[in-house]
């Protein structure tokens, strides 16, 4: 018998390595493909690996072999245990899992992934779309690396990101992946066709067009008297505008970093100056003309006489804006830039590009500075939650946020004092305002010693008395900002240079920073693994032992000193552990909260880690990291601008972001000394409805410069405004039932707290340019107001459903635009139909009380359910399988809910409990509530009808 089977078994084998001579070599977990005749920067190998049933890892080499540097970012490798197979056949080869499958043409490396009826999802760009053409950088061969997909109309894209430029759908737009200060890279793009490329790279990268954008000087300019001699430039006074210091015609507008301010009219005062830009623009081709702007201080833009650009940011953090406008060569289309850059370190860029190639319509591109191989995950799903779950497979679990982190933070830049700590606390504890963590920013140290780690003891006596303090008596947690930043010679600086683990290029240059009168300064190198050890330990020492409870990662950018050239940040931080800056450029947040989390997680394995971060990166999620959107303007077009941003971070596979609530820097009308008469009325509208928006974001949190930015500093408690805020806090604390099970989800089911309408509602094609709404989880929809005065605005109910109405329980059938009331003190919010909510106890603070009695609310008019999750809240147990969860179903057509049976248990698990059940359809939503039906619960399923 034994005999009978060898024949067949080794005619199989003789078969395999037959049809695999040569050019297909079957590896355990996929295949590698090696062309016959490669095309001149083309591509020599393609590997295909198998990550699971869904996930595939594309890897392409124009080298004899393909590089095995490790990636930063994914914590999977192949899975040689899912079943696959493969065929040759016609000049491809074909590589089938159970829910797709993936070409590759044998003469060009061409990928094509289709699924299981054999329709295509994805492929690349006939031909193969690979591109790689060399570089010498710092010595060693790489390549600036480039892939182009076939994209067909209709289709649209979310993710890379935050990126505020006010854009939610990047289909046939660019995006500009560079780390910067309100900037934040996740290589990332999630489509409408239910499939995401993780690209795994770490330079500096372009989505879409990657043609550089060019001064205007490559458009033909006109002066303000129709010569082609430029565009009329005017040097004024702002207070005297009509005093010229200078009039002269220029062909560009360009001062982007700090050299190019020498190009400013020698003796001119920007701080006291108004300047603009005056005449004509005529383009080379028809077609929608790309402008690219970057800027601080006031800005304005008119072209054809239509404002295209009205934007406000502080002096020292120019942010970048874009938009498109139709040109014709034949014509003369008038132009004006107005720049008041209030300062003398004020920036303004202009840059344009021609319309976008005939090549790159319908398609997809990915172009990266340096790499040694192309390298992407090609991941697909039946709907976007599980796109973005594929992305955690590969780059790891969200890790659940301790719970009070839920709660509502208050900051400002900055508490000065242990005592101004303690007071506002206080304040917030005795005017019955929730509240659950306290940040302190930056200089708490001495002022010459960033970097100490340390409490400057004349402020701070007893640090660790006032932790102590806020958690025993207050019941508040504590969070500190840590910047990887040292000043030159304090002592942990020579630790850090003893061992060559700091960037030294600052320090050379002996640029100094804004403190006094400056000190020179360098960050170290996150890319070391022993350096972040060093890191970890200085925290440790001198902070977790105080009884911090969680990191304020600032500057990650890293930022190791403003506004210079992106040439100059490179020499900034070169060369990293790992190689040269240039390949290594976007990162450093991941390595920087890397080195935290483990340290801190070896140290005290039963506390939860939780950092807030300025950047991000792919994978930064599995770390306990947050992000928030940096350094913002106090402005309602900025609050716009931060809506979109959210939701394109959170389809980016990173569920928690936040924002500084009221903006973080203001403009002098609110700062000098004090917002008065209709600037005052302005300031408290602003934060009011910025406060609204921050109570539906993933985490809750208000920060920012002068004016103070607690509710009672911001408005008179018997105000309208303090009402607001007070009810949107309260109302945050009684969600927190449903708020935490969504934590809850998001690491045992890969979901997303804040989601895009893309998400739950993909077959509406009209929600996908819509940026300016979102569900926060499964029931509520979210329709923030950023615009000063507006008392209602127009919003779009998805189809396919009904919407109640909060306040009041009114009923709309979805599918249309509604112009909803908004009241200066309400948000318009909406739940959906077959919704369940569940509403836990008034808090102060999120571990107060245990959640008993929950109201369930439940919307009737479809099926629904909810599944309430419940842990620990500040240790890991739930990794061991330490937390429960009780469904709740909703039965449209029994009206019947059914409380299902509890599953899994945790120590101090509620055992028995209350659940009141209320039909909420018909009334608004109402906390205390008697109404209903109250459910002694003791685990077993119950079925209530209604």
């Amino acid at each position: 018998m034994k005999k009978k089977r060898l024949f067949p078994l080794v005619l199989f084998t003789l078969c395999i390595q037959f049809c695999y001579a040569g050019h297909i070599e079957r590896l355990k977990d996929g295949l590698l493909i090696r062309l016959d005749q490669p095309t001149a920067g083309g591509v020599k190998q393609v590997k295909l690996q198998v990550i699971t049933d869904k996930i595939i890892r594309v890897t392409a080499s124009a080298n004899d072999s393909i590089s095995a540097t490790p990636s930063l970012i994914a914590i999977v490798t192949g899975a040689p245990d899912v079943k696959w197979t493969s065929e040759e056949k016609d000049n491809k080869v074909t590589l089938k899992t159970g829910e797709l499958t993936a070409t590759v043409n044998l003469g060009t490396g061409e990928v094509l992934f289709t699924d299981k009826a054999g329709n295509i999802i994805l492929q690349e760009k006939k031909g193969g779309g690979k591109t790689f053409t060399p570089e010498n950088i710092d010595g060693h061969p790489l390549y600036k690396v480039q892939q182009v997909f076939e994209s067909p109309a209709g289709e649209a894209f979310y993710g890379l990101g935050q990126h505020q430029t006010g854009l939610m759908n990047y289909k046939d737009q660019d995006v500009d992946l560079t780390q910067y200060n309100s900037v934040a890279v996740v290589p990332f793009l999630v489509s409408s066709r239910h499939y995401g490329i993780l690209w795994d790279n770490y330079s500096i990268t372009r989505f879409g067009d990657d043609r550089k954008y060019e001064e205007l000087g490559k458009l033909l300019l006109y002066n303000k008297e129709g010569k082609p001699e430029g565009l009329t430039a005017t040097y004024a006074f702002r207070k005297k505008p009509d005093s010229i210091f200078v009039k002269r015609n220029e062909n560009k507008i360009d001062y982007t970093f700090i050299p190019s301010l020498k190009d400013i009219p020698a003796g001119y005062p920007m701080a006291k100056g108004i300047i603009t830009w005056e005449g004509s623009i005529s383009p080379l081709t028809d077609g929608l003309q790309k402008f690219y702007i970057t800027s601080s201080g006031y800005i304005k833009i008119w072209i054809d006489g239509q404002l295209m650009l009205d934007k406000w940011r502080e002096g020292w953090n120019p942010g970048p804006s874009v938009f498109q406008h139709q040109l014709f060569k034949a014509r003369k289309h008038a132009i004006k830039v107005e720049w008041i850059p209030e300062s003398d370190q004020a920036f303004i860029s202009l840059k344009q590009l021609s319309p976008t190639p005939e090549t790159l319509h319908n398609k997809i591109a990915l172009t990266s500075e340096a790499g040694e191989k192309i390298d992407y995950y090609f991941v697909y799903g039946n709907n976007t939650d599980e796109v973005i779950g594929g992305y955690r497979t590969i780059t790891g679990a969200a890790t659940i946020v301790p719970k009070w982190a839920l709660g509502y933070w208050q900051s400002r830049e900055r508490y000065k004092t242990q005592r101004e700590v303690i007071s506002t606390v206080q304040a917030f504890r005795k005017k019955n305002i929730p509240l659950d963590n306290i940040v302190m920013d930056w200089s708490y140290w001495k002022q010459d010693a960033w970097g100490s780690q340390e409490f400057d003891p004349a402020r701070f006596p007893d640090a660790k008395g006032m932790i102590d303090s806020l958690h025993s008596i207050y019941h508040t947690h504590f969070m500190i900002s840590a910047w990887p930043k040292f000043y030159k010679d304090i002592d942990n600086y020579k630790l850090f240079d003893n061992k060559g683990w700091l960037y030294k290029q600052n320090i050379k240059d002996g640029q100094k920073d804004w403190i006094g009168n400056g000190y020179v300064s360098t960050f170290y190198d996150a890319f070391n693994p022993d350096a972040r050890k060093l890191f970890w330990s200085l925290l440790s020492k001198h902070l977790f032992s105080k009884g911090v409870d969680a990191w304020w990662l600032d500057a990650t950018e890293p930022d190791i000193y403003s506004n210079s050239t992106i040439e100059h940040r490179k020499e900034l931080m070169n060369p990293t552990a790992l190689g040269s800056s240039t390949q290594y450029f976007n990162p450093y947040a991941l390595q920087n909260a890397k080195g935290i989390y483990e340290g801190q997680r070896k140290e005290n394995p039963d506390q939860r880690v939780f950092i807030l971060t300025r950047s991000a990166f792919a994978g930064i999620q599995h770390y306990g990291a947050a992000t928030w959107s940096g350094d913002i303007a106090s402005r309602f077009d900025e609050l716009a601008r931060q809506i979109p941003a959210g939701l394109n971070f959170s389809l980016s596979g990173l569920p928690y972001w936040t924002t500084d609530i009221g903006g973080f820097y203001v403009e002098d009308k609110y700062d000098q000394p004090d917002p008065k008469g209709a600037d005052l009325q302005e300031w408290r509208e602003l934060n009011t409805r910025w406060f609204q928006y921050g109570a539906f974001c993933p985490l809750f949190r208000s920060h920012g410069q002068y004016p103070y930015r607690e509710p009672f500093n911001i408005a008179p408690e018997n105000s309208q405004e303090f009402k607001s805020m007070l009810y949107y806090d309260q109302l945050r604390y009684r969600l927190m039932p449903y708020i935490y099970s969504l934590a809850g989800h998001a690491y045992h089911d890969g979901y997303t707290l804040m989601r895009g309408l893309i998400m739950d509602f993909d077959k509406d094609t009209t929600v996908q340019h819509i940026g300016d709404q979102f569900m926060f989880g499964p029931s509520l929809l979210v329709n923030p107001v950023y615009t000063y005065k507006a008392r209602s605005r127009k919003l779009y109910l998805p189809a396919n459903t009904g919407w109640y109405n909060i306040y009041n329980g009114q009923y709309t059938e979805g599918g249309k635009y509604i112009t909803a009331d908004a009241p200066l003190d309400r948000m318009p919010l909406y739940v959906k139909a077959g919704s369940i909510i569940p509403i836990g106890p008034a808090l102060q603070y999120t571990s107060q009380l245990p959640a008993d009695t929950i109201t369930l609310f439940v919307y009737t008019g479809s099926n629904g359910k909810f599944s309430l999750y419940e842990d620990e809240g500040v240790n890991y147990n739930y990794e061991k399988g330490q937390f429960s969860t009780i469904s709740f179903n909703y039965n449209e057509a029994s009206k019947t809910l059914t409380i299902g049976k509890r599953e899994g248990s945790f120590p101090g698990m509620l055992k028995q409990r209350s659940f009141r059940v209320v039909k909420a359809n018909g009334a608004g939503l109402n906390f205390d509530t008697k109404n209903g039906k109250l459910i002694s619960y003791t685990g077993e399923e119950q079925n209530i009808p209604l």
